[in-house]
């Protein structure tokens, strides 16, 4: 067994699906606190645009937990793969952009990086594992740019204080990085596909 064939075999191991089970449950209730101040000043009809990490890692949990049972959830997987990569990119991004601005970001900033940093990463450990298509790429796309539309035209995107200055500069970057994270979930796919095809 190479190191590759061993790497595969735990991260798709049912104690290690379990235990990102929990790590991404925990993380994403504690997501929804975090947003619980934004909430209460943000209109009903635009909660379910606002926590936009914590509902990427809800998507993934769903996922794992499709996993688990043994089969997969494939708009979940679509969903989770594309904001997870997009928020947890956009994250660090912004936390970079606030160090730059005030020169500090704290414990508390760090972790934010540290943590939705790993989102991105894991989005793309699963690499392999995804089995999602086009519709469900399409669907995931849909909600991912309506999203960014509400973020940055009806002004519910996460309030960074020291940084809203940047707004339009933001919502220029997170259309793009929208963009890029479909991109790479149609690469997926196709992968997938070209994969298959050299198996049979």
């Amino acid at each position: 067994m190479t190191l590759r064939q061993l790497w595969d075999l735990v991260m798709t191991s049912r104690p290690f699906l379990y235990a990102l089970l929990v790590v991404n449950g925990l993380g994403t209730i504690y997501g929804y606190i975090w947003y619980g101040s934004q909430l209460a000043i943000t209109p009903p009809i635009f909660y379910v645009f606002v926590p936009d990490s914590p509902t990427a890692s809800l998507f993934f949990t769903i996922a794992i937990i499709g996993w688990l049972r043994g089969t997969h959830y494939k708009w979940m997987e679509a969903l989770g793969f594309i904001t997870l990569i997009k928020y947890g990119v956009w994250a660090v991004a912004m936390n970079g952009l606030t160090l730059l601005e005030v020169g500090s970001i704290g414990w508390m900033g760090w972790m934010l990086v540290v943590s939705h940093g790993l989102m991105a990463v894991q989005a793309l450990l699963y690499w392999k594992q995804y089995a999602f298509g086009l519709v469900p790429i399409v669907g995931a796309a849909v909600w991912t740019l309506h999203n960014d539309v509400i973020d940055y035209l009806f002004d519910q995107m996460p309030i960074y204080h020291r940084i809203m200055q940047y707004q339009n500069e933001i919502g220029y970057f997170t259309f793009w990085l929208s963009i890029v994270s479909i991109g790479l979930a149609f690469w997926n796919w196709k992968w997938r596909e070209r994969k298959q095809l050299r198996e049979v």
